[in-house]
């Protein structure tokens, strides 16, 4: 049953950070409670009825997650989140290989960039190759990078900041004759557009619940099976949980939790994925009748439906930011990096000026976003612009001139 969010009020301040986190849908939390309550059993002591329908649980989910993305529930390992999973699937893989070279792109998440630095201080080689003005990675320079000592690329699919969705299918077809694993960080993307991995050539791919309507602190890896199948070395290690590739006890209601929010996003993404593009555009829209100079970042094309990423010349963004706070919760990049006061890496990467880098909003709807909140949101942007820009003596952009 799709949630309906006709003749909802407009809940002031309006949520627009969905990139960071989203709302728990209650149909989620249903699955999940059971299992928080009643239904407390180890999913690894099947001796009796608790751990055994505990286990059946944990099996079910794994299906539910496979399922999204076209995968065997073989090939689902669960995790603490994409962070986790990212981490497990960079230095799993590199322990395993004889190579020693790992391709990745200048628009990346922290963790995987944060990742990769650490792998530079093992000895590994580590190729960062740059993005286009739109944020897709530069075929030509990826093509140049990879050699045959390359163990793995890992390509985040769609950004977390500007939204922008990488050609998989292109970047496998590159990374392939090579021998190289490639990793994608399906964070953003899971459950918002279509994935098949097997079509589109992915061998590890790291996934979060709790940007998918799920509970925070799980997620999954997938890893490619067959033969031969993706080996990794495992971070944990106990009692090995998860065919020894994940030790520790299984987060049984957040596992649950995770496999309903996959089973909804199958059902109801075609639809929901239209009505956010709807609804991003009619915020787009909005911003561009109110807010002169308004600078789109990323590609409109081929672009996450619920994303909007703009920066607005003769503002700064945090004191945007500040001045919103109490009306509309959005932010101006990751949600990882927030507590800095670095101009976005993203921004930068696709040659934003540090100034427009600094005047950036990002805006993430979501399933529970409504026509009603995008106009709200709209109108209190726009008014604090006008209000800021008429304030500041630097500002080319004054609230008679818009």
């Amino acid at each position: 049953m799709t949630a309906d969010m006709t003749n909802v009020p407009v809940q002031i301040p309006v949520y627009l950070d969905n990139h960071a986190t989203t709302r728990l849908d209650p149909r989620v939390l249903e699955a999940m409670m059971p299992y928080l309550t009643t239904e407390y059993g180890n999913a690894s002591s099947t001796t009796h009825l608790y751990g055994m329908r505990a286990k059946e649980a944990v099996e079910r989910a794994r299906s539910q997650v496979a399922a999204l993305i076209g995968a065997s529930p073989k090939e689902i390992i669960f995790t603490s989140g994409a962070t986790e999973s990212i981490n497990a699937a960079l230095k799993g893989a590199l322990a395993c290989s004889s190579r020693k070279r790992v391709v990745t792109t200048a628009i990346e998440h922290k963790a995987v960039l944060d990742c990769c630095h650490f792998l530079q201080s093992r000895g590994i080689e580590v190729e960062v190759v740059p993005v286009t003005s739109e944020g897709f990675v530069d075929l030509a320079a990826l093509q140049t990078a990879l050699q045959e000592e390359t163990a793995l690329v890992s390509i985040i699919h769609a950004n977390n900041e500007i939204g922008t969705i990488q050609p998989l299918e292109e970047i496998a077809r590159l990374a392939k004759p090579h021998g190289a694993l490639l990793h994608v960080d399906a964070a953003q993307s899971l459950g918002k557009i279509p994935i098949q991995v097997r079509s589109l050539g992915i061998d590890l791919m790291s996934m979060s619940a709790h940007k998918l309507y799920g509970p925070k602190g799980v997620g999954a890896l997938y890893v490619r099976g067959g033969l031969p199948g993706v080996k990794l070395e495992p971070l944990l290690h106990g009692g090995g949980q998860e065919r020894g590739l994940r030790a520790g006890t299984l987060n049984v209601a957040g596992i649950v939790g995770l496999g309903a929010a996959c089973e909804i996003a199958r059902a109801e993404m075609t639809t929901e994925a239209e009505r956010l593009r709807q609804l991003r555009d009619l915020l787009l829209a909005r911003l561009r009748e109110g807010i002169e100079g308004l600078v789109v970042n990323g590609s409109l094309t081929s672009r996450l439906p619920n994303n909007l990423n703009v920066s607005i010349p003769g503002v700064e963004g945090e004191a945007l930011l500040m001045s919103l706070r109490n009306e509309v919760a959005v932010s101006s990049g990751s949600a990882c990096a927030s507590h800095t006061r670095e101009a976005s890496h993203v921004l930068k990467a696709i040659g934003r000026s540090p100034a427009l880098a600094h005047s950036s909003l990002r805006f993430g709807l979501g399933r529970f976003t409504t026509r009603e909140e995008v106009e709200f949101a709209a109108t209190s942007v726009i008014e604090k612009v006008k209000k800021l820009r008429s304030l500041s003596p630097r500002s080319s952009f004054h609230s008679e001139d818009t």
